[in-house]
């Protein structure tokens, strides 16, 4: 699984990154929080390590930001200098789920980091896989659920174009499955409000279309790629493939 590393010591970043590769994990290390953020914007990742040193009094800014571009959900694990109680409770209240006291043990770190992973993404190894052309969507469900059910009710996980992951919030990523997986056949504006947004009744009509147009421009549904999502009038929506 992708991880993200930021801190300013380069051996102990080579260090974590050692462990966390062996382990098999994707483990990109930065020196900075603009260059994590920037890596984040493009690519996300599914667990962030934060040297809280690092980021000195604006750690709790930082954090904030990556929360917002990381994998819905994803751990914070962060690293600190020293046991001092305020330090870690500033850590934890910022919004990190588990902290490590330095100097670093390798096996401690590593168990801590699966100990989180396994507790954020316990389906994790029964994630389904759906692909159509270019896209993949890989989809986690919800403990105790069929992998597959209707878009609206399954936990989103990852949708990537060509092999890059697109930034895409919940709503848009079961939008999208909701329209790829009716390929071919108009879905009434009723179909889609209940099949992706359940329980929220009082829907205003231009959310949803506000949210076909984002799935429309982000996975670039277009005839110039072969595909075209448009309005079906008075009815709702049609996700076609269109004849090379």
């Amino acid at each position: 699984m992708p991880i993200a590393v930021l801190n300013r010591h380069p051996r102990q970043s080579a260090l974590i990154h050692q462990i966390l590769s062996g382990a098999g994990h994707a483990c990109h290390t930065f020196k900075n929080a603009r260059e994590m953020l920037a890596h984040l914007r493009k690519d996300g990742c599914d667990m962030l390590i934060l040297d809280w040193q690092a980021v000195g009094p604006d750690g709790a800014e930082v954090l904030r930001r990556a929360r917002d571009k990381l994998t819905p959900g994803a751990p914070v694990l962060f690293l600190s200098d020293c046991a001092s109680e305020d330090e870690i409770l500033a850590g934890l209240a910022a919004g990190a789920d588990d902290y490590l006291l330095k100097p670093l043990r390798g096996n401690e770190l590593l168990a801590r980091v699966q100990a989180q992973l396994r507790r954020a993404y316990p389906d994790q190894h029964g994630a389904e896989q759906l692909q159509f052309d270019q896209y993949l969507f890989e989809i986690r469900s919800g403990p105790g659920r069929p992998a597959l059910e209707r878009a609206g009710h399954e936990r989103p996980g990852r949708l990537l174009m060509a092999g890059a992951p697109l930034d895409v919030t919940h709503k848009e990523f079961s939008l999208a499955l909701l329209f790829f997986r009716n390929l071919g056949r108009p879905l009434s504006r009723a179909y889609i409000h209940e099949s992706v947004w359940q329980q929220e009744t009082a829907l205003p009509s231009r959310t949803l279309d506000t949210h076909v147009s984002r799935v429309r421009n982000k996975l670039r549904l277009l005839p110039e790629n072969g595909l075209r999502l448009a309005p079906v009038y008075s009815y709702g929506y049609l996700l076609e493939k269109l004849d090379a």
